[in-house]
């Protein structure tokens, strides 16, 4: 089979340097840009807290009892392009009580989102496009074979707001507006003006991708493909990204201008030593998203604000490469990083690769959450400074 790889359902995978990349741009409908993350978890105050003065994302608005939501707590945080919502429901006396009409997302369900952190934790519920038209892009999906999650719903000035299953318990919104500037959804309220911490900018300016962990790689890729008309950006097998001991499979899938690409690994199974990915489905209980990355405009200075709150409430970072990695990364890298960035990269562990998009840099956390799957951060860039943050 040469340098191929089969998967258990003979889905053939011919590695990162064999894959020809090309754009049909086949897409069903039109994919404008991720337009938020929503984490699902049992104290929403709390876990922005952490997040906003861990990557240094201010509160820009919110939806909980005080807007009149008796449903749930979402408070939204922002840096540049990038949106996460966080939200948790009140509790089941009184959520699991009440009409669903005051809740700002009107997918949300109480009754839900308490099994989904029983099973997960702290963990992506969705993840958002924006798209021209929510009610055609949930149309057109379902019709090409996406299982339906919630059906549309219009809400105040046209905004439409649909989702459709991904995979486990994870969901794709579909977000679209007839207001070009809305601050988020309707009910939400705006904190710019309140907000104490609405200086705080490390440099984050967007989600760059969002990776999946599946048990099963064929079938996660066919049903997305089929329902999203998506194109495969990259692929890389256990010979591009594997151990001796562990490995996996992993296909990346785009939208037609790739500002939205879906990372999709599968381990490796069998092997002498269980890999992250097959660590993260069990402790996970099935799939969903284990990283995310966030482009900044200067990964060092993004860092050297991240690393001043490790240890008091930010987050903590992966042991850093040894001296002599850095001496070597002149020989590399020398061409595009100037010997004050690699004395930098050194200074802040961060590590340095290369591919036919640019220089990567690149560094990872310890877990941010007490389950697997929200392990680390991890930033990369491509010069000049796009940087790619990866939340697990």
């Amino acid at each position: 089979m040469g340098n191929e790889t089969q998967t258990e359902t003979g889905f053939k995978l011919v590695g990162f340097k064999k894959f020809i990349r090309t754009n049909p741009k086949t897409d069903r409908f039109k994919v404008k840009r991720f337009h938020h993350v929503e984490f699902w978890c049992t104290d929403a105050t709390n876990t922005a807290l952490r997040f906003s003065q861990g990557l240094g994302m201010p509160f820009v608005a919110k939806s909980d009892l005080s807007t009149g939501n008796l449903i749930h707590a979402s408070y939204l945080l922002r840096s540049g392009d990038l949106n996460f919502l966080f939200s948790a429901p009140y509790s089941p006396s009184i959520s699991l009580s009440l009409p669903s009409s005051t809740a700002s997302i009107p997918t949300f369900s109480a009754s839900t989102c308490f099994s989904f952190c029983a099973s997960h934790g702290l963990a992506v519920r969705a993840i958002a496009v924006e798209v021209d038209d929510a009610e055609l892009a949930f149309k057109v999906s379902v019709n090409h074979g996406a299982l339906p999650s919630s059906p549309p719903v219009v809400l105040e000035n046209g905004v439409k707001l649909a989702e459709v299953r991904l995979f486990g318990d994870v969901v794709l919104r579909y977000v679209s507006y007839n207001n070009p500037n809305p601050l988020f959804l309707p009910g939400f309220e705006s904190l710019l003006d309140e907000s104490s911490n609405s200086s705080l900018d490390f440099g984050i300016r967007r989600l760059d991708h969002a990776n999946a962990n599946v048990p099963e790689l064929a079938s996660a890729v066919k049903y997305i493909k089929q329902f999203t008309g998506f194109h495969e950006f990259a692929e890389f097998t256990t010979e591009d990204v594997g151990t001796s001991e562990s490995g996996l499979n992993n296909i990346v899938l785009a939208s037609n201008d790739e500002t939205v690409l879906l990372p999709i690994c599968e381990p490796i199974y069998g092997t002498k030593r269980r890999s992250p990915t097959e660590t993260y489905l069990e402790h996970n209980e099935g799939a969903g998203f284990q990283h995310l990355a966030l482009a900044s405009e200067d990964i060092f200075r993004t860092l050297r604000e991240m690393r001043k709150r490790s240890g008091v409430g930010g987050f903590e970072f992966m042991a850093s490469p040894p001296v002599t990695y850095y001496r070597n990364l002149k020989n590399r890298v020398g061409d595009v990083l100037s010997d004050e960035q690699i004395k930098e990269c050194e200074e802040l562990g961060i590590l340095v690769d290369r591919d036919d998009q640019g220089t990567i840099l690149q560094i990872f956390t310890k877990p941010v959450g007490d389950r697997y799957e929200i392990p680390f951060l991890n930033h990369i860039i491509k010069i000049p400074y796009t940087c790619h943050f990866i939340v697990n």
